[in-house]
């Protein structure tokens, strides 16, 4: 059924405008003024921002970790991630030395079957190169649409790739136009640190903190960037937290390198002061890389800002504390890392972000949609709202106040690492390719809505004729 969405102010990572928009087979048909047709459903967005749906790049549901599993998988992460205004997500594939590629990828399909109500895609982990590898990885690229993929620097003896691997990973993604990850911690010291402490008898959740200190990120980025540039690639760092790593990436782009960075909301809001709360508390704060000094988050800002960092990912790692987080008690190296926040990323950015005017309501869709639509090839099929592009549309009401808690979010978790922080704005109705998933605040989606989606080479945008003018 065709849909019209009137009376709201549409918001792109270029524009901010009135207009109407027709939406017809899962497209945006036509974006203009007093647009007429009898036939299509009329949505009122009196009052609201219209914004194309969120991209959240980093995501990790029905992941293994330290013996367990993370909480949320296709189907419950994606409701969550929907109701926070995101109606795409790219999640990550881990791999197993000795094993084909494609292995991972159709056990991450298995995962992912009639599960997911909203529109996914795969980044690719990389733990070894040899012969197999290299043969494999184009045909990945083609035959699976799978066009980035990650080396982890850190977690040593598990997940820990070596330099040569990283290179080779590089030189192989300039070949074929691919995008590198990286996990930018330097995993050797790490494992060092971990062990000392260990010895010294530090057990707490702070102690992660302090056996991950700012300048084993910074390290590892600087030299993930001089290898980028030594083999004439392009790379995007992960998860970027402090302003060791900043200034390592923000050097890298005045070189003209091809070196992009995304931070998450947890890096804006929260400080490792919350690792250190009493009654092993500070387990629910324990990811990687860790919680920084305070300091650090208007940095964090100010890159956003300057265009030193591009993206927000959540990095979503659901662990309950109660049964997970828990198996940490005694020896931080076993609590399993990771946080909840694919639902409230939109909202955070855009509540410290846009309502104190750290940045604009342009620049947040384009931190929130666009930029990560273009970097992991969705471009324009999504990250914008033009004619021809997927209607994956948000509601978003900027006046709403609320409070973050455990007990009205839709994330399968048993904490809220936000809990009772206040944020102004959330999505009211969101649409995934022209279907309702959220209305006016309420999950009316289907398991097995959402497409996987084979993506375009980095740099290479999916282009798709507009059947109309932008804006009659």
């Amino acid at each position: 059924m065709k849909k019209m969405i009137k009376n709201g102010t549409i918001v792109t990572a270029a524009d901010t405008y009135r207009a109407d928009i027709l939406i017809e087979n899962e497209k945006v048909k036509i974006i203009g003024d007093e647009i007429r047709d009898d036939e299509a459903e009329m949505i009122d967005a009196e009052g609201c921002y219209v914004f194309p749906g969120g991209i959240d790049p980093h995501t990790h549901m029905e992941m293994p970790f330290g013996g367990t599993v993370t909480k949320d998988d296709f189907e419950t992460g994606t409701i969550a991630a929907a109701h926070g205004g995101t109606t795409t997500i790219i999640d990550f594939c881990l791999t197993e030395k000795g094993k084909p590629l494609k292995s991972s990828i159709q056990k991450w399909h298995q995962k992912s079957k009639d599960k997911a109500v909203i529109d996914f895609a795969y980044h690719l982990q990389i733990s070894e190169i040899n012969e197999d590898v290299l043969k494999e990885i184009p045909l990945v690229i083609e035959e699976e649409g799978v066009t980035s993929f990650k080396v982890f620097m850190a977690y040593k003896n598990v997940l820990q790739a070596d330099d040569e691997t990283l290179f080779r990973t590089l030189i192989t993604a300039k070949k074929h136009d691919a995008l590198v990850m990286v996990h930018a911690e330097n995993g050797d010291v790490i494992d060092y640190l971990t062990k000392k402490a260990l010895e010294e008898g530090n057990t707490e959740p702070i102690y992660h903190a302090l056996t991950r200190p700012p300048e084993v990120e910074g390290e590892a980025t600087g030299r993930a960037a001089k290898l980028t540039a030594l083999a004439d690639s392009q790379l995007y760092v992960v998860h970027v937290t402090c302003k060791e790593a900043v200034e390592q990436i923000a050097e890298a782009r005045k070189k003209g390198l091809r070196v992009w960075g995304e931070t998450c909301p947890q890096y804006l809001v929260l400080d490792q002061s919350y690792m250190e709360k009493p009654d092993f508390e500070g387990g629910k704060y324990v990811w990687s890389p860790p919680l920084r000094d305070k300091s650090n988050q208007e940095i964090l800002w100010n890159a956003l800002k300057r265009g030193e960092l591009q993206t927000i990912g959540s990095d979503h790692c659901a662990f309950d504390f109660y049964g997970q987080k828990e198996l940490g008690k005694g020896d931080f190296t076993k609590i399993p890392n990771g946080g909840p926040f694919v639902e409230d990323r939109f909202s955070v950015l855009f509540s410290e972000g846009v309502k104190k005017s750290r940045i604009s309501l342009n620049e947040f869709v384009n931190m929130v949609s666009t930029q990560a639509a273009k970097l992991f090839g969705l471009f324009p099929q999504k990250g914008t709202l033009a004619p021809g592009s997927d209607a994956d549309i948000v509601l978003f009401d900027p006046n709403i106040e609320r409070t973050i808690s455990q007990k009205t979010h839709h994330m399968n978790v048993d904490y809220s690492a936000l809990e009772g922080m206040k944020v102004t704005g959330q999505p009211i109705t969101v649409l995934s390719r022209g279907e309702y998933v959220v209305k006016d605040r309420q999950f009316v989606g289907s398991p097995g809505y959402g497409k996987f989606l084979k993506r375009a080479r980095y740099g290479m945008q999916r282009i798709e004729k507009p059947e109309s003018m932008l804006r009659n």
